[in-house]
């Protein structure tokens, strides 16, 4: 894997807040001025035409999905009346068009299923005070499996697939309350809430939910994920986890690979879904769970090395949270970790959960559900990093419904079990923008500014050639309060026209006129737009 030393198309410009305090990184500097305090801006007919340069033949990371998960409301809305449901999975899923050329939905690449550790049949016992925290377990009190449980995720696990979704993952919170050192879904103290013991039950566990789920559905997961976030303690009995050190994963992954092979089942294990990227290529706070690249790819680890198990999938997995913010430094951290993973044959990167937590430096805060564009235009800002300097091949989000006052969903429902309304959310089209048109297959290419465009506003563009016929879809994200002129110039080869789909304060990737070979692109204020052109 090549390493990217730039963030693809990357330069900052603009007099808002967001902008001042994202400043211009050294590290990333492609093009930036600074047209210095108190300078008016050009009024926006004499704005000059910003040419970027795409470059076919210079091609970094394979894109493998976009996805999102089930948990924790799919449990409740998948069992709504049928015309809500459905239209909510028509969101998530569905790459077909309505009349006039409007997607109906997002067209997500693969979909996360919850495998839930049982604290939902505890009920208050499970101590999660939350009922739409706790999940259902496949494994009943006496062994048995009952594959009539998770019922509401199954049915969205079954549109997904109705709607041409090609990837499924299955992944743990929590192993099962029965494998539990607490015989709760949450450990205590900080402690590791499984003993070494059950490392072979868990194993085959979660084999047998793949087979049976793919008996009963006809779906096979192509990944399962056994562990999540291990850095953190999960003593708080706010929903299923449990913390766990890098040579307890290790054990985990080796059964688990016997498992999978035991029942013939091609599916591969993804780890170790870090809580924050700066885990994986270093030890932070947390030298027993951090440096994970090294740890499980690198044979001089000879104790928790995995690389070479047959199920094991040649992909890290980490999560995006504090690391996003200011965007200065959130580059340097995926410089960091895209010179890791490219310093390990053939290992690629996956970005498999994020949504906006916590304050991000005071730039955007997690609290309070906003269905407008700043957080559509900090997500997209945050994707562009991972796929553009991170060079991560999935980017995935958490909560694909939520029901909370927070910043965690594509989708709003109201928190009720039997019925309700649902809103999408503006950051539900900006993860369409890439997610609708970048394909598993695509390739990103080289997509750089050739001027300086004179002015103090933020663009961030990425282009990516489709496996599938001769196709570049590029995503320009364009965070000003002003509109901005751009030329794409393919070298070395004809761009044809394209379409653009627009996402902004009063559209929803909306379709566009076509755009003519080397017509300047208009960029609306506080946007976010893909261009999809023919070349060749």
């Amino acid at each position: 894997m090549r390493i990217v030393t730039e963030c693809s198309a990357w330069f900052s410009y603009s007099r808002a807040s967001l902008g001042n305090r994202l400043g211009i990184s050294a590290l990333v500097l492609l093009a930036a001025v600074s047209t210095g305090q108190g300078q008016t801006s050009k009024p926006a007919e004499t704005t000059p035409v910003v040419t970027v340069l795409l470059d076919d033949t210079k091609t970094y990371q394979t894109i493998d999905n976009f996805s999102a998960s089930d948990a924790w409301a799919c449990q409740f809305v998948g069992l709504w009346p049928a015309a809500k449901k459905e239209a909510i999975a028509d969101l998530l899923f569905s790459t077909k068009d309505q009349a006039g050329g409007q997607p109906k939905g997002i067209g997500l690449s693969m979909w996360r299923f919850n495998i839930g550790a049982g604290s939902a049949q505890q009920g208050e016992a499970s101590g999660i005070k939350d009922e739409w925290h706790r999940a259902e377990s496949f494994l009943t009190p006496d062994g048995r499996y009952d594959w009539t449980r998770q019922a509401g995720q199954v049915w969205f696990l079954q549109a997904a697939k109705q709607r041409g979704v090609p990837q499924f993952l299955g992944f743990l919170n929590s192993p099962p309350v029965q494998y539990t050192v607490t015989g709760r879904a949450f450990a205590a103290d900080g402690k590791t809430n499984m003993a070494p013991a059950n490392y072979n039950a868990l194993a085959t566990f979660i084999a047998n939910v793949v087979q049976g789920v793919q008996k009963t559905t006809g779906i096979l997961f192509d990944y399962v994920s056994p562990v999540n976030e291990p850095q953190w303690d999960w003593s708080d009995p706010k929903q299923e986890g449990s913390p766990f050190r890098n040579n307890e994963i290790s054990g985990i992954a080796k059964a688990l690979n016997a498992a999978l092979v035991a029942q013939q089942l091609p599916t591969k294990i993804l780890i170790p879904e870090s809580g924050k990227i700066t885990y994986l290529f270093g030890p932070d706070d947390k030298p027993d769970r951090g440096e994970q690249i090294k740890a499980f790819f690198n044979p001089s680890a000879t104790a928790t090395y995995v690389g070479d198990l047959p199920r094991m999938a040649r992909t890290v997995a980490g999560h995006s949270y504090f690391t996003s913010s200011p965007y200065p430094a959130a580059v340097a951290m995926r410089q960091q970790l895209a010179a890791n993973v490219a310093a390990v044959d053939k290992l690629n990167y996956w970005q498999s959960e994020y949504c906006i937590l916590g304050d991000n430096d005071g730039e955007i805060n997690g609290n309070k559900r906003d269905l407008g564009m700043d957080p559509a235009l900090y997500l997209a800002r945050t994707i562009h990093a991972d796929l553009a300097v991170a060079n991560a091949a999935a980017w995935q989000w958490w909560l694909a419904v939520s029901p909370y006052d927070y910043k965690d969903g594509l989708i709003y429902v109201d928190k009720t079990k039997a019925d309700g309304n649902y809103q999408p959310s503006k950051m539900l089209w900006a993860l369409g923008n890439y997610s609708r048109y970048i394909r598993p297959g695509a390739v990103r290419i080289d997509a750089r500014l050739a001027q300086d465009p004179g002015s103090n506003n933020q663009l961030l563009v990425s282009t990516y050639k489709n496996a599938a016929g001769k196709q570049l879809v590029t995503v320009l994200v364009n965070s000003a309060a002003a509109p901005q002129e751009v030329r794409l110039q393919l070298q070395q080869k004809k761009l044809g026209a394209g379409r653009t789909y627009v996402t902004s304060a009063t559209t929803d990737l909306k379709p566009g006129p076509m755009v003519k070979a080397g017509q300047p692109l208009h960029l609306a204020p506080r946007s976010i737009t893909t261009l999809v052109s023919d070349y060749r």
